[in-house]
């Protein structure tokens, strides 16, 4: 999968997060020296189990919609930190006491943090008009016309 493809899923599993009132969003790129198992962390939390699984639950569908399926779920039931595994990226869903004890932020500090800006596609430039000749220029160069 291209680099372009994996950032384009990455930016819908956040929307899909975003849709169901997912917040504290961290985007976590990680060097391929620290970790050879995935690109990026995308990681949320949740206010209460049910907000968890509803996140988890759109983040899936939405995902599915566009032909990919998670590796792997973890922790769906407990819903205190659920972790969704698309193999190139990581979802993961807290609880705010579950992200507070965990703190994958301070685990993976040497991962650049990501704007989640900075997956949408940069607008391709657009090219510079042409110059338009001045009309006298452009009268000139006309053939005259044949008279009969």
């Amino acid at each position: 999968m291209s680099a372009a493809q994996i950032r384009r899923q990455v930016a819908q599993a956040l929307a899909a997060c975003e849709s169901k009132k997912a917040f504290d969003f961290t985007l976590l790129k990680l060097d391929a020296a620290s970790s050879t198992f995935t690109d990026y962390f995308l990681v949320c939390s949740g206010t209460n189990p049910r907000q968890i699984q509803a996140i988890c639950d759109e983040v899936e569908d939405q995902l599915e919609r566009a032909g990919q399926r998670p590796a792997h779920i973890e922790g769906y039931r407990q819903a205190e930190w659920v972790l969704l595994d698309y193999v190139d990226f990581v979802v993961h869903i807290f609880s705010e006491r579950a992200r507070r004890y965990y703190d994958l932020e301070r685990l993976w500090k040497s991962a650049e943090r990501l704007e989640p800006s900075s997956l949408q596609p940069k607008p391709k430039p657009k090219p510079k008009p042409k110059a338009k000749r001045p009309a006298r220029a452009a009268a000139s160069l006309r053939k005259p016309a044949r008279r009969r």
